[in-house]
């Protein structure tokens, strides 16, 4: 038995990348799956039946899984999604907010479309999937389900050249936490991950880095890929998760750890509105103070080999 068996788990963004590689993980660990995938190119246009092939990968090595191509863009979407579920396993329990496209322009390039595009598939994408299995959670009593949304050291950090994508997955990361709230008193966990990997989306910024062509970068290196995001998120899926909510958690090749929330570092009060002159001095020392408080996290945030 794996970790997964008797669960029923809906990935998006199922058909390529760490989607798929979710998909065949989950699989592998005993859970029906459901791949969604609207078949996209890396900025979000064509389609093509890519989940398809994900599913027959499971079934031929004896797994159950079904096939969605709905966009995570809209209501009927994700509810499309959730139905098809119910349809095919009468039941859900896990959801993966993983599909995504990528539109990077400056500010000074970018289009209106080019925003609500990317703002449509990563942020509302994750709301118009997720409220159906969450209101299915209440009105069932359905115990024990997970949640993992996709946010990005790009959202959490900031990243040149990504206005957008940032906006949306900064989004996803509050998002998160505020579902996490609402859901705890149903034992459902709701937690974000975000992927460091080489995949389609981030090739030909992996080939920028490295000096070399976005064709050179190698897609199935076993390190760098999703095979190395998979187990991570396998793990919050299962039973081992429970307990673990509204956290942020950060891995891939070959690295998992957690990140640090927003919270209060440093706080003045006074009974008198503040003058210029006391903000002078203040303003600062706080800064000075988190300043030290920073490089102590940055220390205790370096890599540990086990």
């Amino acid at each position: 038995m794996g970790v997964l068996t008797g669960k029923v788990a809906v990935v998006t963004g199922g058909g390529n990348g760490i989607g798929r590689q979710m998909a065949l993980h989950f699989a592998s660990e005993g859970a029906k799956v459901v791949v969604n995938d609207l078949g996209g190119t890396r900025d979000g246009s064509g389609t093509s039946r890519v989940a398809d092939e994900v599913v027959a990968e499971i079934k031929a090595a004896g797994g159950e899984a079904a096939a969605n191509y709905d966009s995570v863009a809209t209501m009927e979407g994700g509810l499309g999604i959730f139905q098809t579920a119910m349809d095919a396993f009468g039941a859900m329990d896990i959801l993966v907010n993983n599909a995504g496209i990528l539109r990077d322009k400056t500010i000074f390039k970018m289009t209106e479309q080019e925003w609500d595009l990317v703002i449509a598939v990563h942020l509302k994408g994750h709301f118009c999937v997720s409220q159906p299995f969450a209101r299915y959670i209440r009105e069932t009593n359905r115990p024990d389900c997970r949640i993992i949304n996709f946010t990005s050291i790009s959202g959490l950090l900031g990243n040149f050249g990504q206005t957008n994508y940032s906006s949306a997955k900064a989004g996803i990361a509050g998002f998160t936490r505020t579902l996490a709230i609402e859901l705890k008193k149903y034992g459902t966990t709701v937690n974000a991950f975000s992927p460091v990997a080489t995949t389609r989306m981030t090739a030909d910024l992996v080939a920028a880095a490295e000096g070399g062509k976005e064709e050179e970068v190698d897609l199935d290196d076993p390190m760098t890929g999703g095979h190395t995001i998979s187990p991570i998120v396998t793990w919050l899926a299962s039973d081992k998760g429970a307990g673990i909510t509204g956290q942020v958690i950060h891995g891939g090749r070959g690295s998992v750890g957690i990140m640090s929330q927003n919270q209060m570092f440093k706080l003045y009060e006074t009974d008198h509105v503040w003058e210029l002159s006391e903000l002078d001095k203040l303003i600062p020392s706080m800064f000075e103070a988190k300043a030290v408080h920073d490089a102590a996290v940055a220390e205790g945030a370096a890599p540990v080999k086990v």
